[in-house]
């Protein structure tokens, strides 16, 4: 089984508030359907999260009653997102179902646990694949918090221990520097830890999940022995698929752990 994360950068223009990017999300919809691999999909919020978010602070837990409605309309705006996406990918024959986060993990202090995972592993059983997103969670310490797609990833890997973990990003892969404002960027084709402590990690979108060294980081946790962990430009037509297939493609891959 192979783990894809769909980024909000790619499904949704994170600069503006609940778009989503419905043409390209068919498209690698299709593109996961024709490879014939089985995969469970999750996403991020994107635009859907990410603004009203960083706007309110959300990220930093309970501060005062103000935030509850905008916690609820952030909830209400990420379902509406995974909606979209399990419609185009039931459209493309891929039996999928929103599971919200909250519905199987909590979080505590900002960590997020595993508090019953019976109804993922009864849907994939079934052969509906149940997709997960980035959304807000309530915490046992701060009372809410974000819990980002990247964090969900980390958890379906311990529950699924993945063949290939796949993250889909709007870049060809990390660089040394965002490639989105500076023409020298170089792009990077293998990053350890050692290589990531060297990277600056500057994003041309305010991003309150950490930017792009965090998703690093959580892919470096994810690698093993044996399982690799990709990042790959999913506005590239076909690469995906190709990658699915086994090709070698543009990308950059996560080696070694973070020990």
């Amino acid at each position: 089984m192979i783990l894809i994360k769909l980024g909000g950068s790619v499904i949704t223009d994170k600069s503006e508030y609940r778009k989503f990017n419905k043409e390209t999300v068919s498209r690698l919809a299709d593109e996961i359907k024709r490879s014939g691999k089985e995969v469970i999909i999750v996403h991020g919020a994107g635009s859907f999260g990410h603004v009203l978010a960083k706007q309110y602070a959300i990220q930093n837990g309970y501060a005062n009653d103000e935030q509850i409605p905008v916690v609820a309309q952030i909830m209400q705006d990420t379902r509406a997102l995974s909606g979209m996406v399990t419609e185009v990918l039931n459209g493309s024959g891929i039996p999928a179902v929103s599971v919200a986060p909250g519905s199987c993990f909590v979080l505590d202090g900002g960590k997020l646990i595993i508090d019953n995972e019976e109804p993922v592993r009864r849907l994939k059983e079934l052969g509906i694949m149940p997709v997960m997103f980035g959304d807000v969670v309530p915490d046992r310490k701060t009372r809410f918090a974000i819990v980002s797609g990247d964090q969900v990833m980390e958890k379906l890997c311990e529950m699924y221990d993945p063949e290939k973990v796949i993250f889909v990003s709007d870049i060809d892969g990390l660089y040394d520097r965002d490639p989105k404002k500076d023409r020298k960027a170089r792009m990077i084709g293998t990053v350890t830890k050692n290589k990531l402590d060297e990277i600056a990690s500057d994003s041309s979108v305010a991003d309150v999940t950490g930017g792009v060294k965090g998703k690093m980081e959580s892919m470096l946790r994810m690698t093993t022995k044996d399982r690799p962990c990709v990042l790959v430009n999913g506005n590239a037509p076909e690469r995906l698929y190709r990658l699915l297939k086994g090709e070698t493609v543009t990308c950059t891959i996560a080696k070694g752990g973070m020990e």
